[in-house]
């Protein structure tokens, strides 16, 4: 049954991928749905974010995470490199962490 489950997911999310250019067929979409489509990527980067390193059990949560969230926060928006900005958050998140439990 498992097996089953999973090569039914797998064939629904082969042809979801597949009906945009089977039912496009080559045509360009218009200007702005194209600009909403752009936009898309960003806005699942920070919902997953948020619902990765801002909840705890179906609730909002602020602990050390949260920390890391900010700190990686500003150094994105200071231009830093991707390496920077999750060394970063690491440091933070492990520093509050650390503070938390001596305190």
């Amino acid at each position: 049954m498992t097996w089953a489950a999973v090569l039914a997911l797998a064939a629904g999310t082969y042809a979801l991928k597949a009906a945009g250019p089977v039912l496009l067929g080559g045509r360009a979409l218009p200007d702005r749905t194209m600009r909403v489509a752009n936009l898309l990527p960003a806005a699942l980067l920070a919902a997953l974010i948020a619902a990765g390193g801002l909840t705890s059990d179906g609730a909002w949560a602020l602990d050390a995470r949260a920390g890391g969230v900010a700190a990686a926060i500003l150094v994105a928006w200071r231009r830093g490199s991707f390496l920077m900005i999750v060394g970063v958050a690491m440091a933070v998140t492990a520093g509050t962490r650390a503070l938390a439990t001596l305190i």
